[in-house]
């Protein structure tokens, strides 16, 4: 893959999952969904958000791992 496209699917992977991280964060100590919040009234599209924070974090573990076993 061009490297070009691999930053930037590294960065989209990482912005999803800190947004991931946060929401997941506020709803365990404010009890306060953001993407429900923003998104509830389509409820494909808070699941499909779901999904694509998922396909991110899953995609940084697999980035992570071939990094450290080339060293």
């Amino acid at each position: 893959m061009n490297a070009q496209y691999m930053k930037w699917l590294e960065l989209v992977g990482t912005l999803l999952v800190i947004v991931g991280a946060l929401n997941w964060g506020l709803l365990g100590l404010l009890n306060l969904n953001v993407v429900e919040m923003l998104l509830g009234g389509w409820p494909a599209v808070v699941r499909v958000v779901y999904i694509l924070v998922g396909v991110a974090g899953l995609w940084l573990l697999y980035d992570w791992y071939v990094k450290m076993s080339k060293k």
